[in-house]
């Protein structure tokens, strides 16, 4: 009777250290748990800021920085400053990691198109080809160049450079008139005078009628009293003596 005791108070103590073990066990990873959950943190956002800027914030959170010499090249964020990182912002990281960034060179710097003489539409699409942009574009009307037509950049061509002003011509600004009444005029007289103003005329037909001198205008497209503009398609149909 004494022995079995003896080993229902073993069983007994041997039950109580197997609880008290897991207990620990238990407590001892969820402590680890929690300590690496109190450890972990958002990364900061280091972008558009300079390397030492970066390293004092990081510093702060118990983080380290370490940067890559490859670098990258940035339209948007200035030279000398941090364009990317890893981890991103806002990914979790934990406290003693380190934080790798890559430091903007800037644009590109293109070696710029000699665009004057090229259509609006041809010169854009080259630069943007090159990888350049638009910094400006303006407007003039003259009678000197082609429509729609560079005349001018600045950078010029051969330089070097991310953008490009350009200087486009939209034609000499059209000047109204208002259609005279050309019925029983010359025709041949009407088509002269017109085509020096810069008409496009035509005669469309040439029809006898009686009493009428031949080669007189009998009928007009547009009709007297409309406005037309230099350019603009004018129709005759005079008489003829058949």
């Amino acid at each position: 009777m004494q022995f079995k005791n003896r080993v229902w108070s073993a069983g007994r103590l041997f039950a109580i250290a197997a609880c008290l073990v897991a207990t620990y066990l238990i407590f001892a990873v969820t402590a680890m748990r929690v300590a690496l959950k109190v450890r972990e943190m958002p990364a900061p956002d280091l972008r558009n800021h300079t390397v030492a800027e970066a390293t004092a914030m990081l510093q702060e959170e118990g983080l380290a920085l370490t940067v890559d010499e490859s670098g990258r090249l940035d339209p948007k964020i200035p030279a000398g400053r941090i364009a990317e990182q890893d981890p991103e912002p806002g990914a979790i990281t934990r406290r003693q990691r380190t934080i790798r960034v890559w430091v903007s060179q800037g644009p590109r710097i293109t070696v710029i198109p000699a665009l004057t003489g090229e259509s609006e539409r041809a010169a854009q699409l080259r630069l943007q080809q090159d990888g350049l942009s638009v910094a400006s574009l303006v407007e003039v009307r003259s009678g000197d160049f082609p429509s729609g037509t560079v005349i001018a950049q600045e950078p010029p061509g051969s330089a070097r450079g991310t953008e490009v002003a350009l200087l486009v011509n939209r034609g000499e600004q059209s000047r109204y008139y208002v259609m005279p009444d050309l019925i029983g005029v010359s025709g041949a007289r009407a088509v002269d005078l017109l085509r020096t103003r810069g008409f496009r005329v035509t005669v469309v037909g040439e029809l006898p009628y009686p009493g009428v001198p031949a080669g007189t205008v009998l009928r007009q497209f547009p009709s007297a009293g409309f406005q037309i503009a230099a350019g603009d398609p004018i129709s005759l149909e005079v008489s003829s003596d058949r």
